[in-house]
């Protein structure tokens, strides 16, 4: 297969990180960091070139494009990847990371991900939250689980029971390796959507997703958490909570919190 690599010159990080959330959000597979360049890249048939252009003219940026042959997209994670540490709390590293763990937490995965390093950022927002949270004989439900990172955080803080759903079958897959690997007892992971879950509750559910996926569902998760209960939402940039906030409080829940980091954000709601 053809792709196309789409060169983007952007030096600032945090700019670097919203580019490539958008372009995953449009059929973009792979991306790479290198000398002030952020590298896309797209199979050729699923590029649209003024949707691109227009992404980038947002930023006020450009780009440079061109084919190449089919890439291991998953070697390329695996050399990238980097260990993501919330000091004082916990360390997700990869299998073959060989480094020193001072947190009381350690999460070890397989990376397999296409994606590229603006995940960390989420996932960090999401573990600063549940560290203050008490998660103790909770009910938790993980939905987006991917790698299955925050469902094993939650078992690791004493949940009692965790479901971790996504319809992604290589999510669904990884997930489930993920959570063998960390000898996990008391998960359950599930390949389908929220509907998979309805007419079940949970007292606490982490939706580390998207916009589009949380304004999509947000009616279903209100009915699938306890009254009382917490929910936690990022996968969302600093402007999106102007239309997640009024869409949760008209689904019925109350804003409690809200953190941010490189531009992402995380949001605690309360049903």
């Amino acid at each position: 297969m053809i792709y196309k690599q789409i060169a983007i010159p952007v030096a600032d990080t945090s700019l670097s990180e919203i580019v490539m959330a958008t372009l995953n959000s449009i059929g973009f597979e792979g991306f790479e960091e290198t000398d002030g360049k952020l590298f896309a890249y797209i199979p050729t048939t699923d590029l649209d070139e003024k949707e691109l252009n227009s992404i980038l003219s947002d930023h006020g940026l450009s780009c440079e494009i061109k084919d190449i042959e089919e890439q291991n997209w998953n070697a390329q994670w695996e050399e990238s990847f980097q260990p993501v540490v919330v000091p004082g709390f916990c360390t997700i590293r990869a299998h073959f990371h060989d480094i020193p763990v001072s947190t009381p937490h350690e999460i070890i995965i397989t990376p397999q991900m296409s994606f590229g390093t603006g995940h960390h950022a989420t996932t960090v927002l999401m573990m600063m939250q549940m560290q203050h949270m008490d998660l103790s004989n909770k009910t938790v439900l993980d939905f987006g689980t991917g790698t299955g990172i925050l469902a094993i955080l939650a078992e690791q803080l004493n949940a009692g029971k965790v479901m971790a759903i996504d319809n992604d079958s290589w999510s669904y897959e990884n997930a489930t390796e993920n959570v063998k690997r960390n000898n996990c007892s008391g998960i359950s992971v599930l390949h389908g959507s929220l509907e998979e879950v309805k007419g079940e509750r949970f007292d606490i559910i982490l939706a580390n997703i998207n916009r589009h996926i949380i304004l999509e569902n947000m009616k279903l998760l209100y009915d699938t958490l306890f009254d009382g209960g917490d929910i936690l939402m990022s996968g969302l940039l600093r402007d999106d909570i102007n239309v997640i906030k009024p869409a949760a409080e008209k689904a019925g829940f109350s804003l409690l919190g809200t953190d941010e980091l490189n531009g992402w954000i995380v949001l605690l709601f309360k049903k």
